[in-house]
């Protein structure tokens, strides 16, 4: 099979990450006889640097041309000071909207080798952590109008609009059911329906879908219980499904309570079309170009790429299970080191997960 990715490094710690993560993606095609064609686009702000702009009409080519795309991490210091209509993370969400990813899945599992870097108490997660949240990405109040800042009775005043179609929910809500199938069959919507009319609408239609999935047990909570939930029994959920603003906060929580973002991979994906992949941690520049990144979030996105963009179940395995053999014999990055473990850098790891494969 021939597997067409298009990488955008960006910024940061991105390139580095990237690297690694292409390594793999090599290993496995050789190992299971794909081809690799692979392209490179900028994005963020090594894109503003050179075109001017977040996302470069190039960038959104190339992406649309390619089977999947592997996304690094955009944004940092240097450009905090710029407009906002042209931050570096504008081309995130620019891309998103872009190439009709609607759905992002992130995994939040905690590796039993790194139990010790949980930050919750050891009985809270004695029964394991494997939650799945499921966010909306390309509605809600980031995306909503009328939005701005204006003078109004002497002062200054902002204001978002969250806007949210019956069409929008369905859509995200059959992607969340789908997933909770092929799990343990149980789904916790988290909405505001108490307060915000706009989840009143999203808890109706996401009850009226679950007709169509009468095997998935459906939950609701609202959204500020849900957050405690996650710290106080994360156990309890399997999928939760949510929109933009609320899984933007969840799915970092959930993220977090593993231990370490550098270990926790995403997808956004749509009706069709390619799907993107990213480590859902940032640019972290105060360690860039150091040899001190932790890949193995970008290689884990590139198992969920596999699995969900090509269907390829038996090479997201043999990359899911190099980690866990690397992990086992001891070797650490520095945001997951514990006292015993053997500390390596970014390219050490990501060439270990080559020789597991």
């Amino acid at each position: 099979m021939e597997l067409k990715i298009c990488f955008l490094p960006g910024d940061g710690i991105g390139p580095e990450i990237m690297e690694q993560a292409g390594t793999v993606l090599e290993a496995v095609a050789e190992k299971f006889g794909h081809t690799l064609t692979a392209s490179s686009a900028r994005i963020g702000g090594v894109a503003i640097d050179a075109d001017g702009v977040p996302l470069p009409q190039e960038t959104i080519d190339a992406c649309k041309a390619a089977d999947a795309v592997l996304l690094g991490a955009v944004g940092g210091p240097k450009w905090d000071e710029i407009d906002p209509a042209i931050r570096p993370e504008r081309g995130l969400l620019a891309i998103r909207k872009e190439m009709g990813l609607f759905a992002n899945l992130r995994p939040a599992q905690l590796f039993p080798q790194l139990k010790h870097a949980c930050f919750l108490r050891p009985d809270l997660v004695e029964n394991g952590l494997d939650v799945m949240v499921i966010r909306e990405l390309t509605g809600g109040i980031y995306f909503g109008e009328p939005k701005g800042i204006e003078e109004k009775d002497g002062e200054k005043m902002g204001y978002n609009t969250m806007v949210y179609y019956e069409h929008e929910v369905e859509r995200i809500a059959r992607v969340a059911f789908e997933a909770a199938r092929k799990r343990d069959k149980r789904l916790c919507s988290v909405d505001k329906a108490n307060v915000l009319d706009v989840s009143r609408l999203w808890r109706e239609v996401v009850i009226r879908t679950h007709a169509d999935y009468p095997d998935v047990e459906l939950t609701h909570m609202y959204v500020d219980n849900a957050a405690m939930q996650l710290v106080r029994n994360p156990s309890q959920f399997d999928v939760i499904v949510t929109g933009n603003l609320f899984g933007d906060i969840l799915s970092d929580e959930a993220g977090c309570i593993t231990g370490s973002i550098g270990m926790l991979p995403s997808a956004s994906l749509g009706t069709d079309g390619p799907g993107l992949y990213e480590p859902i941690h940032g640019s972290a520049p105060d360690i860039a170009g150091q040899d001190k990144a932790n890949p193995l979030a970008t290689i884990l996105s590139v198992a969920m790429m596999l699995r969900h963009s090509f269907n390829l179940t038996a090479e997201a395995e043999a990359i899911e299970a190099a980690v866990s053999k690397v992990l086992d014999q001891g070797y650490r990055t520095g945001d997951i080191r514990e006292e015993g473990c053997e500390l390596i850098g970014c390219q050490k790891m990501g060439q270990l997960v080559v020789e597991a494969i």
